[in-house]
């Protein structure tokens, strides 16, 4: 049984009884890694480049495999046994999964995780990587996520340069669907499930806040919902009679009211509605994120449908939140009727005592590298992310550990590139004290 599982009490009080973490002067072996980073900075700017220029939306299934095929190959070169998991079950293309088992049993047990898909489609004219300036650089997924990827890879690159991850397991796990997940959630997010069960710690590389200055200790959780109302339709002389009632308009704009006036000042709660349409006749396509929709000023609306989501801090809040939610869609007006249809989402990361030390931990790191001390990020300023699956399964977690940016999701999305070196080096130099335990 490993260290971390054998007491998670004494996990609690790593960090008030390492000397590394009174911000002591780097040892040998950390001057070396210091210096093994600093040379292997090159190539990793090359990878960036090389991974942002493969269209790897979500559903380019062979762009995905792809950059796993790239990926997979960086990863067999230092060692490491690599698998790829086919995603066809799920409808995507499949996972990279990385391992290096340390000969100790006793060896802390590290899960890496990154996701090699982006959002951009592979008909979108934001194809490739381009150096804006000496410290910027543009491209799709440029920070989200491949810049954290390479950061892993050169990371681990660096340490086995010399010969420092005996005393660590690792397992690297870089999925291909975190911008639009597989279904159902039970066959995508497996691989996570079962490499955090093995797991002690789990370390996530999205670009969290884009502030180098913090990590998501926490990260709030994800439901999609999807609101369905139908109603009486008839001439729009007759509404709000006796006989026919309020139509369906008026019936999702009252709900969707009474959500915001009921739920909006609960900390760490958002609850979204994304796309709303509605008339005579309306449809959704929930696959493709698209609606249609018929109607006329002079003609009671009969349907709507909203598609949005919920975000919280915990499961209590999820539950209490949906609990809210669904009360407020059953007090029908006259003439309407309504369903709310919750759905698999990304359970929350709480901000738990293990992963405030792994912070702590990370922090020190940064410090004693002679950067800036890293605190907890507050949750509402990123979105879910795969860590969420993992988490509970772990004593630690931390994630936002990436190449930070701005512009996710956009086309103006970009990269920081004076935090690859930082961020990598950050990384090594954990993973070798987190051995060192």
């Amino acid at each position: 049984m490993s260290f971390f599982k054998f007491s998670h009490a004494l996990i609690l009080t790593l960090a008030s009884t390492l000397p590394l973490t009174s911000h002591a002067a780097l040892d040998k072996n950390e001057r070396e890694i210091v210096k093994q980073v600093d040379k292997n900075i090159p190539q990793a700017l090359k990878e960036i480049e090389q991974a942002v220029n493969i269209n790897s939306g979500s559903l380019n299934i062979e762009g995905v495999k792809k950059v796993g095929a790239l990926t997979s190959e960086q990863l067999k070169a230092i060692g490491f046994k690599v698998e790829w998991l086919d995603g066809s079950a799920f409808n995507r293309a499949g996972h990279v999964l990385a391992t290096h088992e340390s000969k100790n049993p006793d060896a802390i047990k590290i899960l890496m995780i990154g996701h090699l898909d982006t959002v951009f489609a592979k008909n979108d004219n934001f194809t490739t990587y381009k150096q804006l300036d000496a410290d910027t650089a543009s491209g799709p997924g440029v920070a989200d996520m491949k810049g954290g990827n390479t950061i892993i890879i050169t990371a681990l690159k660096s340490l086995q340069a010399l010969n420092l991850l005996e005393n660590v397991s690792i397992k690297v796990l870089l999925t291909g669907d975190e911008e639009s997940s597989g279904r159902p959630l039970s066959l995508s997010k497996q691989a996570i499930v079962d490499a955090a069960i093995w797991a002690d710690v789990a370390l996530g590389y999205e670009n969290g806040d884009n502030n180098i200055k913090t990590a998501m200790a926490a990260r709030r959780g994800y439901t999609g919902w999807t609101l369905n109302v139908t109603a009486n339709a008839a001439h729009s002389s007759q509404i709000f009679s006796e006989s026919v009632g309020y139509g369906a308009i008026y019936e999702a704009s009252r709900i969707l009211n009474d959500f915001r006036e009921q739920l909006a000042t609960q900390p760490n709660l958002t609850f979204n509605p994304g796309l709303i349409v509605g008339g005579t006749n309306a449809d959704y396509d929930s696959a493709n994120s698209s609606a249609t929709a018929f109607g006329k000023s002079n003609v009671i609306a009969q349907t709507v449908h909203v598609a949005g989501d919920l975000r919280a801090l915990s499961p209590k809040q999820v539950e209490s939140a949906k609990r809210v939610m669904l009360q407020i869609v059953a007090k029908n007006l006259d003439g309407s009727k309504a369903e709310l249809i919750f759905e698999d989402g990304y359970p929350p990361m709480a901000l738990t005592d293990g992963n405030k030390k792994l912070l702590e931990l990370y922090s020190d790191a940064s410090h004693d590298l002679g950067f800036n001390k890293v605190v907890a990020a507050n949750p509402r300023n990123a979105g879910a992310a795969d860590i969420s699956f993992a988490a509970n399964h772990v004593d630690m977690a931390l994630d936002g550990l990436g190449l930070m940016g701005s512009g996710a999701h956009t086309k103006n999305e970009t990269a920081d590139l004076t935090s690859l070196n930082k961020n990598t080096a950050k990384t090594a130099l954990l993973i070798y004290r987190l051995g060192q335990l």
